[in-house]
């Protein structure tokens, strides 16, 4: 996606050429109003004249008229299912029967126009649903949850449906890594009950920058990939949008040739919920299994949470090593969940040694193979064996418990990948608010481009720091608005302060 404001047309031509070389097939464009339909035009027009075929998306948001008139010449639009709720009804905690059937047949009416020209100019949707941006309506029946998410994207699909519109694409988008998996495997139920066989688009959005950014976008997106669900994907990052091509690549680097989903041999077992998490069971033996977190066991130079331990005499007697090597990641589980149906409660330790890839690969891979199971709450301790990588692996391993919210065990971050509507530079904000927080383990902060997904996308989170306006940010904590209008040369400062205030600093070591 494009960060460039689309009113500059040159600047974003150049942006999306620079996409393209990196392997970019499809750019998003962000479309907040009118006049950037208008640019957007130009962008199309000028794209296609230097012989560039590559689809371009419109971002919209709110206004559905800026989707209809961005339909008539680009190859897809996006629009949020939260984003079309009558705004009179969006602070309205419950909803009767009969009010959210109304309210629905609202919706009908209003996505009428925007099918028929999408009908007419041979133009896809995107019903792209955000967790953080559900509508009152939904969250009042469902909550803010995955089934929220998929219920939100299936009634817009049935409407589609109704006006005999099937030119869908679909998405799940989280920035919380088990909701966004969740949500994914569920809309495939859904669908497969329907007799719906829509493409899905997947990504962790916010997912920041960074090695994090990397591994909590190949944790996501590569669990749903062993499984042979998705068809295309975006990796969202707080960097510039070309960077994230690579790193897009190197997760599709492992699936050639492609997981097949084969719905009359589903990736999920008896003793695997894949629509919520659930830690196995097993006994307790030292600090290993039972209620105590996912333990990383290091080479004997960095035993990690064993170093008064004999580490050896540990695992050879009391725990089961699986290793995943060649094998997927569905065998793997398979086998776990074989011995959990046969009773078995030693703590397992799921164990893999990699070789002959560069660092960049071997974190995509190493994080997926692990937050694949992680995710599913299978193992009560992960051992990466690498020779080769100059990094830290005890800090990597860690990362990756993170990123599945299994272990925390460093502050917390989501930020969004900033597009045409953020107006103060997001990526120098990160850098300096990680600088200033990154001490405060436990903690989650936002750093978000604007108001648009900025607010809903950061709902879990402890504090947010949030784009307003051209130089301007919006501080919150929770999701309170407590300081706006701040000066961007000096929201670091206050952020700090309202954290200090509120009792959650605690000074650097």
């Amino acid at each position: 996606m494009t960060s460039t404001d689309t009113n500059d047309v040159e600047a974003t031509i150049q942006q999306c050429l620079r996409l393209i070389d990196a392997g970019c097939e499809l750019i998003r464009i962000t479309t907040p109003g009118i006049k950037e339909v208008e640019a957007l035009k130009n962008i199309h027009r000028k794209l296609r004249g230097m012989g560039i075929k590559t689809p371009l998306i419109a971002d919209v948001h709110y206004n559905p008229k800026v989707a209809e008139e961005a339909a008539r010449f680009v190859e897809k639009v996006r629009i949020n299912p939260g984003n079309y709720s009558d705004r009179n009804t969006r602070s309205k905690i419950h909803f009767t029967d009969a009010e959210y059937e109304q309210e629905l047949e609202k919706i009908k009416l209003n996505l009428q126009p925007l099918i028929k020209i999408c009908k007419a100019h041979n133009t896809a949707i995107r019903i792209g649903t955000n967790h953080g941006s559900l509508s009152q309506r939904i969250t009042s029946k469902y909550g803010d949850t995955p089934l929220g998410m998929v219920e939100s994207a299936m009634e817009f699909v049935k409407i589609c449906e109704d006006y005999q519109f099937y030119n869908i694409v679909l998405s799940m988008k989280s920035s919380n890594v088990k909701v966004m998996v969740q949500a994914y495997r569920l809309l495939v139920h859904r669908m497969l009950e329907e007799n719906m066989n829509y493409p899905l688009h997947l990504g962790v959005t916010e997912a920041g920058n960074s090695i994090e950014g990397r591994i909590k976008s190949a944790a996501g997106i590569g669990t749903l990939l062993e499984e042979g669900i998705g068809d295309t994907i975006r990796v969202s990052l707080t960097e510039e949008p070309e960077e994230e091509i690579p790193v897009a690549k190197l997760i599709l680097n492992k699936y050639n040739p492609i997981r097949k989903f084969d719905p009359n041999k589903p990736n999920y077992f008896s003793k695997i919920n894949p629509f919520e998490y659930n830690r196995r069971n097993s006994l307790v033996v030292e600090n290993i299994g039972g209620s105590n977190v996912p333990i990383v066991v290091g080479n004997k130079d960095t035993l990690a949470d064993y170093s008064a331990i004999d580490i050896d005499k540990l695992l050879n007697h009391v725990l089961v090593s699986f290793s995943v090597h060649t094998e997927d990641i569905v065998k793997t589980k398979q086998r776990i969940n074989t011995l959990y149906e046969q009773g078995f409660e030693t703590p397992i330790i799921i164990k893999r040694a990699y070789s002959d890839l560069d660092n960049d690969e071997f974190i995509i891979r190493a994080a997926i193979d692990f937050a694949s199971l992680q995710i599913d709450g299978l193992g009560d301790g992960i051992w990466i064996k690498n020779t080769s990588y100059d990094g830290d692996l005890v800090k990597l391993s860690k990362q990756i418990l993170q990123a599945c919210g299994n272990r925390i065990t460093a502050t917390e971050y989501i930020s969004c990948p900033s597009c045409g509507r953020t107006q103060y530079n997001i990526h120098e904000a990160l850098k300096k608010v990680k600088i200033a927080t990154n001490h405060l383990v436990g903690l989650k902060i936002a750093v978000m481009g604007c108001a648009v997904n900025g607010p809903g996308e950061m709902a879990d989170a402890h504090y947010g720091y949030v784009g307003s306006g051209k130089g301007k940010v919006n501080l919150y904590k929770s999701r309170n608005l407590i300081k706006s209008g701040i000066p961007e040369e000096n929201a670091v400062d206050e952020l700090v302060q309202l954290i200090i205030l509120s009792g959650d600093w605690v000074d650097p070591k």
